[in-house]
Formats: structure tokens, C-alpha cells, sequence
């Protein structure tokens, strides 16, 4: 390379370098100056729920569970209600989806519970517990309604190789309101029942025992069931006023299922999707309706029978 070349060289850099020191100087000046007109009509065409998201919300004056007045006048419980509102209502992608999928299953809960007179805020009970989909917790409960295995059988529900109804969507909500009726007979209060049922019946009234109360809100918890109840709470609040927390659902938006055939099988089934495809579904759709079939084939005892969904 030549000595003319070389000194054209350094020349472009030192171009290079002072072009970019003065790109720096004027950026900086520019954070530090005040907006323009143009930079405030654009900050004024942008939405506020996007311009200022996070926000304070109002409790209702009054708030019940189950016809039970909830203390809100007492600081620690108005707190605890807060944290539960806030958690669940700026989870949003989460709340969304459980207010989708609602309408699916919460008209028949609200129909089972009044059958069997428990109130109806128990649905919300179910939100708590599993989302509205039929999860499995670390220590085995299981469906909407997280039973465990002696309990469900207890309450009437099948546990088996072949089936487990506490995966069967209106027999394990049959059962839950048999064993909420009869905790209701022992501890006199619907909400004594609901946080009973997080932490069970016998820890429960051992600790109303020990601390001289039978009242929730005077009572001092593990931290999963001192939760409970304001979680229950959070999303009646929630669910009955969505729009006060941002949630604008169109009846469109909701989740639906589509028509469904109920048919009765008294006899062995050896093979589930091809009994499916003989019905005129799949093998997907049986278990999409019918989670509460465990296993690839299905073995009826003499006597009995059961009812199978597919989509008409």
C-alpha cells in the first residue's frame, strides 16, 4: 500500500469517529430538552390503558361469601383481600383464560350445587383449586375438584385402573357438594367449610380448638390456607364486576363445547379409538369429553354401565 493511501486511510477514520462523537453530543442534548408538540399530540393519541396500565383498584363497601358477611373492616383482612385481587387481576393472561373457559363448565356447577343446596359461590371454590381443568397436585388429588383417592371413594367416585371419576366433570361435582353439605353439618358456617376443605376438616378444627375460635378471620393459618378463602373471594370480585378491572369480554370470546351425545356401554370396551371411529368421532374427542378414561381400553363389571360424550 502506498504512503498516499495510507494517510487516506486515517483521514476516512477520523471522518468516522467525528460523525459518530457528534451523533452522541445531540442525542444527549435531546433526552435532556423538552418535548415537542409533535412528540405530545403523539403521546396523546396513545391509549391511557397502554399510557398508564397499572392502577389502583376499589373494594366493594360490602362482600360476602356464601351469605356470610367478609369483616372488611378489620385492616389485616381488607390487606389479605387486596393481595389476592391485584395477584389475580394483573395476571392477566391467566384470568383471561380462566373467564373464557368459564362457560364452559360454571352454568352445570351452578346447577349441581343448587341441586344438592350448596351455595353458589362454591364455583368459585373450583376456580381456586384447579384452574376449571382437571390437574394433578404434587401429593395426588386430582379434577376440578382435587379429591384424593380415599376421599373419592368415599364420596362414591370410582378409582380404578381403567376409570377415575374424579375426572368425570358432573360426578366428581356431585360428590364435592355431598362432602361440602356434610362439612357444612359440622362446622356450622359455610366459610369454616370452604377453608376446610384447602387445609382438611380435622387440621381445621383442631386449630379453631387451640386458638379458642371458630371464626376464619380471627384465626391465624399456614400461609396456603390464611390465602385460600381471599383467593375464593378475589374471584367472585373479579368475576362479577370484570369490566372494573379491565376485562371486556364479548359473549363471542367465550370458550363453548360443541353439542355433545351421551351413549350408554354395558359391555367391555377392548379397544377405545376404534370404538370411537365406530361411533363416528375419534379417539382425541373421546378423551377431550371423557378424560375420566384412564387407560386404552375399558372394562365394565357385571351390572354396571356407563355413559360416554362425544360430539354429535
Amino acid at each position: 500500500m502506498s504512503k498516499n493511501h495510507i494517510i487516506l486511510l486515517y483521514f476516512l477514520v477520523i471522518v468516522c469517529l467525528g460523525i459518530t462523537i457528534f451523533s452522541l453530543f445531540k442525542s444527549q442534548n435531546s433526552l435532556g430538552s423538552e418535548p415537542t408538540l409533535a412528540s405530545e399530540q403523539l403521546m396523546n393519541t396513545i391509549p391511557g390503558s397502554f399510557r398508564d396500565s397499572i392502577r389502583l383498584f376499589d373494594l366493594p363497601a360490602e362482600l360476602s361469601f356464601a351469605g356470610e358477611s367478609v369483616p372488611l373492616s378489620i385492616p389485616d383482612v381488607r390487606e389479605r383481600l387486596e393481595r389476592e385481587i391485584y395477584v389475580n387481576a394483573y395476571w392477566e393472561s391467566n384470568m383471561l383464560l380462566l373467564m373464557k373457559r368459564s362457560s364452559k363448565f360454571l352454568p352445570q356447577i351452578e346447577e349441581w350445587l343448587k341441586e344438592n343446596n350448596v351455595p353458589d359461590d362454591f364455583k368459585y371454590l373450583a376456580i381456586a383449586e384447579s384452574g376449571l381443568m382437571n390437574v394433578t397436585s404434587p401429593a395426588g388429588a386430582r379434577g376440578f375438584w382435587q379429591f384424593m383417592p380415599a376421599t373419592a371413594k368415599e364420596y362414591g367416585l370410582e378409582v380404578s385402573k381403567d376409570v377415575d371419576e374424579r375426572y368425570h366433570f358432573e360426578k366428581a361435582t356431585k360428590a364435592a357438594s355431598r362432602y361440602l353439605t356434610k362439612a357444612h353439618t359440622k362446622f356450622g358456617d359455610w366459610t369454616a367449610v370452604a377453608a376446610s376443605y384447602n387445609m382438611g376438616q380435622t387440621g381445621f378444627a383442631k386449630r379453631q380448638e387451640e386458638q379458642l375460635s371458630r371464626n376464619y378471620y380471627e384465626l391465624y393459618l399456614n400461609d396456603e390456607t390464611s390465602r385460600y378463602m381471599f383467593r375464593i373471594l378475589a374471584f367472585k370480585v373479579i368475576f362479577e364486576d370484570p369490566e372494573a378491572f379491565g376485562f371486556k369480554l364479548r359473549p363471542i370470546d367465550y370458550y363453548q363445547n360443541p353439542p355433545l351425545k351421551s351413549i350408554k356401554v354395558t359391555s367391555d370396551i377392548k379397544n377405545l379409538a376404534r370404538w370411537a371411529k365406530t361411533n363416528g368421532s375419534n379417539y382425541k374427542d373421546l378423551k377431550l369429553y371423557n378424560p375420566w378414561l384412564r387407560d386404552k381400553d375399558l372394562n365394565i363389571k357385571r351390572g354396571k354401565s356407563y355413559e360416554i360424550l362425544l360430539p354429535e
